[in-house]
C-alpha cells in the first residue's frame, strides 16, 4: 500500500507532480504549479453535494455524490486518473482537506489497481505552508534589489544572475501599462504560490537573491506585502542607462519581438500591435493629461503608420523617450526616495552585467 504524506516542503522542491481532484471553479482560484485539474466532482456535482450536505449532513451527501457518479462519470474519471498516473509515476493526488474527495479517489484507483499517495491536510494544509514559507523567506533570505529606470535591462540583468528571483517571468507580465507578453497571467493565488516554492528552492543554497525592482503591481499580479518589505528594506544595485539607450531596448523588447505575438491576427501583426500600444498608452491618460496625451496618441499613430507601411520601428525612438522623460523616470524617481536600502554597486548596464559575473 502506497504510503500518504504531509511533507509539503520536499513536495515542492522536487516539483512532484499532483492530481488536483477539487472541482474546477476551486483549481482556478488557486492551485500549485506542478498540479493538474482531473477533479472528483465537476462544478454542478459539486454544488448539488455541497447543497445535500448542508441539508441533511455528510451521510446525505455521500449518497448523492455515488448516485451521481454513474459508470459513464466513473468511467471517464478513471480513464483520466490511469493516463495521470502512468505519466508521473511519482504523482500524489489531493483534495481541498486532504478528506473525502481525495481518499475516495485513491479507493477507486486502488480498485483499478493502481496506488497513488495522496497530501494529508490536501491544498489548504499545502497553502499554509508555503504563506509560512513565503514569510520566513522574506525574512531571513538575503535579498538584492536591482533597480533602475524603466528599460535600463533589469529584466535581462535578472536572468542573467546566478540565483535570483524573476517576478516579471512569474507573473508573465513587463511590469508597465505596455508590459503583457504572449502568456496569460496567473491568478493572485498562484503567483503567489510560485514565488513562495522559487523562493523555497533558493533557500537551498548560499549567496544573495536578487530581485527586480517592481512596484506593487505587476500587470494584475499583486506583491505580497512580506516582499514588499523586504525589498524596500534591501540593498540594491542601480542601473544607470542614457535615455535614448533605455527607449532603444523598449522598442526593440514591446515594439520589434512583441509582432510575434501577434503573427495570426486578422487584421496582421502591424496593425494589431498598434491597437494595443493605443490601448495601454490610453491607460495612463489621466496621469499625462488630456493634452499631453493627445500629442503622444497622435506620435503613436504616426509611428504605428510608419510601421505598417515601411517596417521600420525608428519613428517610435523619440515617443518612448518623452514617455520616459514626462512620465516614467519621475514616478521611478519618486518610489526611490522611499527606499532606504545600501547602494552596493551603481553602473551601465554592461558594467552591472560584469559586476554579477564575477561573484557581486
Amino acid at each position: 500500500m502506497c504510503q500518504n504524506t504531509a511533507d509539503y516542503r520536499q513536495l515542492f522542491l522536487d516539483d512532484t507532480p499532483l492530481m488536483d481532484v477539487r472541482a474546477p471553479v476551486e483549481f482556478a482560484r488557486g492551485a500549485f504549479p506542478q498540479a493538474r485539474n482531473l477533479p472528483l466532482l465537476d462544478d454542478r456535482q459539486r454544488e448539488l453535494v455541497g447543497t445535500e450536505y448542508r441539508r441533511a449532513g455528510q451521510a446525505a451527501a455521500v449518497a448523492l455524490g455515488w448516485k451521481l457518479a454513474t459508470e459513464g462519470v466513473l468511467a471517464q474519471r478513471l480513464a483520466q486518473w490511469r493516463a495521470f498516473a502512468t505519466r508521473h509515476r511519482a504523482a500524489h493526488l489531493y483534495c481541498f482537506r486532504g478528506g473525502l474527495r481525495s481518499r475516495t479517489a485513491q479507493q477507486l484507483l486502488r480498485q483499478s489497481g493502481i496506488e497513488m499517495p495522496l497530501v494529508e491536510g490536501g491544498y489548504k494544509a499545502m497553502r499554509a505552508f508555503l504563506l509560512q514559507q513565503l514569510e520566513a523567506h522574506c525574512a531571513g533570505l538575503p535579498l538584492v534589489v536591482i533597480g533602475g529606470h524603466t528599460g535600463s535591462g533589469k529584466t535581462d540583468l535578472i536572468r542573467r544572475a546566478g540565483r535570483a528571483l524573476d517576478l516579471e517571468g512569474i507573473a508573465h507580465h513587463r511590469g508597465s501599462s505596455f508590459g503583457r507578453t504572449r502568456h496569460a497571467q496567473p491568478a493572485q493565488i498562484d503567483f503567489e504560490n510560485r514565488v513562495s516554492i522559487d523562493l523555497l528552492k533558493l533557500a537551498q543554497g548560499r549567496g544573495p537573491v536578487f530581485v527586480e525592482d517592481e512596484s506593487r503591481l505587476i500587470g494584475r499580479c499583486a506583491l505580497p506585502p512580506v516582499l514588499q518589505q523586504a525589498m524596500a528594506a534591501a540593498p540594491r544595485v542601480l542601473v544607470l542607462e542614457s535615455v535614448e539607450k533605455r527607449a532603444r531596448r523598449i522598442v526593440r523588447d514591446y515594439v520589434a519581438d512583441a509582432l510575434e505575438r501577434f503573427a495570426d491576427a486578422d487584421q496582421g501583426p502591424e496593425l494589431a500591435l498598434g491597437e494595443e500600444l493605443r490601448e495601454s498608452l490610453g491607460r495612463i491618460r489621466k496621469r499625462l493629461g488630456d493634452l499631453r496625451h493627445r500629442q503622444l496618441d497622435a506620435q503613436l499613430q504616426e509611428a504605428n503608420r510608419e510601421l505598417r507601411e515601411n517596417g521600420t520601428t525608428e519613428a517610435f525612438i523619440p515617443l518612448v523617450m518623452a514617455l520616459l522623460t514626462d512620465y516614467y523616470d519621475g514616478a521611478y524617481d519618486y518610489l526611490m526616495q522611499k527606499q532606504p536600502g545600501e547602494i552596493l554597486f551603481r553602473g551601465d548596464f554592461d558594467e552591472v552585467a560584469q559586476w554579477l559575473a564575477t561573484g557581486s
